[in-house]
């Protein structure tokens, strides 16, 4: 079986989010132990599996392929980076170009729309935050006191407002505190975000995204995340077309645009690595 590393939301090698993704033969699904075994292997902050549909699946005829993705750790509700990536492969490997429709387990159709090179989009639900008390323990796990604090309650991330984008660029997390922070509050992960320093550039806002528990100690690009950060500053921006820079070491721009209760991501990806996988 071949195997992919894919960079995404990014068209730089070595920028952007690194994916494993494995197009699996028609069937069914591998055992979960050798999917989490593969990402385990692959060690990327996610791998996906994707697996073609027949046409005569009736409880998917919607969709083309279903999609899972597996951090080293766990098995993922959501991954953005990762099943853009997967469209990138699609691409490359099968020509497939245009829309192509992938079956998630939690969040229904996902839908990647391919150019023939360059961008691509993804069609996502939006996952609007709502305020809540700063949990205990967060300041000092992030070392800086939030601005405000928001639960995206079908992301299970929390939302974390910080005042600029410098200090975002130095919170320097205890991710051990992180962990234990995420883990009480049954979260997934921990954004932080700020307005961008100079909006009349290339990006409006700027985030960082921690999931220590979950096997990611910081995600480089973290396309989910956007779900729930562009809904938030659209309303304070007053604009529903945004990008937003990930201010992570290997940085990647994600291109966002709210419709109602969705979210496009759109973003660029580049094969780094290709192999085959004998086990």
């Amino acid at each position: 079986m071949r195997i992919h590393v894919v960079d995404a939301f990014t068209d730089t090698p070595f920028a952007g989010n690194p994916a494993g993704v494995c197009l699996l033969p028609a069937g069914e699904w591998p055992d979960e132990s050798w999917m989490g075994k593969v990402a385990a292997e692959m060690n990327h902050p996610e791998t996906a599996f994707a697996l073609p549909l027949p046409d005569s699946a009736e409880a998917e005829a919607k969709a083309d392929w279903a999609i899972r993705w597996f951090t080293p750790l766990v098995e993922a509700e959501l991954c953005g980076h990762a099943t853009l990536a997967t469209a990138h492969v699609l691409r490359t490997e099968r020509g497939l170009v245009g829309r192509v429709r992938f079956s998630s387990r939690r969040h229904g159709i996902l839908v990647a729309d391919t150019a023939e090179e360059g961008d691509i989009t993804l069609d996502f639900p939006a996952a609007p935050g709502t305020e809540v008390a700063v949990p205990a323990g967060l300041s000092e796990a992030l070392g800086t006191e939030p601005e405000a604090t928001l639960h995206a309650g079908s992301l299970g991330d929390l939302l974390t407002v910080l005042p600029d984008e410098a200090t975002v660029r130095a919170v320097a997390p205890d991710l051990d505190a992180v962990a234990a922070l995420t883990r009480r509050e049954g979260l997934r992960g921990v954004i932080i975000t700020a307005p961008a320093a100079e909006p009349a550039h290339k990006y409006d806002f700027v985030s960082r995204f921690f999931a220590p528990a979950n096997g990611i100690p910081e995600d480089p690009v973290t396309g989910s995340a956007h779900t729930v950060l562009a809904p938030y500053w659209a309303a304070r921006l007053g604009r529903d077309t945004l990008t937003g820079l990930q201010a992570s070491p290997r940085t990647g721009l994600v291109r966002t645009a709210l419709h109602g209760d969705r979210v496009q991501l759109t973003g660029n990806a580049v094969t780094v690595l290709e192999g085959t996988l004998y086990a």
